[in-house]
């Protein structure tokens, strides 16, 4: 995609025809970024689906028949050989961004039927998503406050190091939000946040007590300006900070606090859904919380407070 968000053809994957390109990808793909408002990355995945999908159909005689004309079994037989190039994650995001495309011909009228309907996918394994248990959270949040006693950090990078994780925490904010967070996204005097999410969809996020208290802190004695564009969380320079940034500081106080590296910010979010939900928070508020489209997102988090009583259960019931 180009700045004003019109597809161009990458020179390394020219094996789609111009005309093919031209009719069937950059209409489908604009849609994609203009009215849906996709993320660059889902249109770049959307993009490279149909371009393999396009491979697939010339190396099997198929490309010249019409994508009219084509049938379940085709897609079928797509499926099964796929299988053998893909995790089955990445073949499911292939057939999405198909869905996606025949949905959109479909609607203007240009296709009649779908060869993806009832399509059957190899089943996706569920891993309950990985969590710090509330006591870890604790740990982990007392770093900066522990790097200002022993003298090993700055007041300012200490600061803002304890606000990022008070957020990601008390927010449940993803990382990118966090980073693209300014001063006029935020309520002080109700204590929550107007962030962007996925899909580019706004949601309210109640920031808790703790976090709103070193916000205001922060906002207070280190801010250069809190001016409504002024970005939240910055360097030394008070420029934003990166994704990769936040990344890294984690990493410090993981390691500090004995915890796994393996931990994530996304990871921080999943300790704020579980923790809401073992708590005794309703799915739904949880699902509006974290901004999910699809309840059945949120309700691994529900897999995960049961695995945790059931273990509770085994080792601590005398019949267990």
């Amino acid at each position: 995609m180009n700045a004003a968000g019109e597809y161009q053809p990458d020179p390394a994957l020219a094996t789609v025809p111009p005309d093919v390109v031209a009719e069937w990808l950059a209409p489908f793909l604009e849609h994609l970024a203009k009215e849906r408002r996709y993320s660059r990355y889902t249109v770049r995945n959307y993009r490279q689906a149909f371009e393999d999908f396009w491979r697939w159909m010339a190396r099997s005689g198929l490309a010249d028949r019409g994508w009219d004309r084509l049938e379940s079994r085709d897609l079928r037989d797509f499926v099964i050989e796929g299988q053998r190039r893909f995790s089955r994650r990445t073949l499911h995001n292939h057939i999405s961004g198909l869905r996606a495309f025949w949905k959109f011909w479909l609607r203007r009228g240009r296709l009649a039927h779908s060869p993806l309907a009832g399509l059957p996918l190899p089943k996706l394994a569920q891993p309950l998503p990985k969590f710090l248990t509330e006591k870890q959270m604790v740990e982990l949040l007392a770093g900066p406050q522990r790097m200002i006693e022993n003298e090993s950090m700055d007041p300012f990078t200490a600061w803002r190091d304890r606000l990022v994780m008070e957020l990601l925490y008390g927010g449940g904010l993803r990382v990118s939000e966090l980073v693209g967070l300014n001063y006029g996204q935020i309520d002080f005097e109700r204590g929550f946040a107007r962030v962007l999410g996925k899909g580019n969809k706004e949601r309210l996020c109640p920031l808790g007590r703790v976090a709103m208290a070193v916000l205001v802190k922060w906002r207070d004695e280190f801010a250069r300006t809190s001016s409504v564009d002024a970005p939240v969380i910055v360097n030394s320079r008070h420029e934003r900070l990166r994704v990769r940034q936040i990344q890294r500081l984690l990493k410090r106080y993981l390691a500090l606090a004995g915890l796994p590296a393996d931990m994530t910010p996304h990871k921080i979010r999943h300790s704020y859904a579980t923790h809401l939900l073992d708590a005794g928070a309703d799915l739904r508020l949880v699902q509006e919380l974290l901004g999910h489209v699809n309840l059945a997102t949120t309700q691994i988090y529900t897999h995960v407070s049961v695995a945790r009583l059931k273990r509770v259960y085994d080792e601590a019931h005398p019949r267990a």
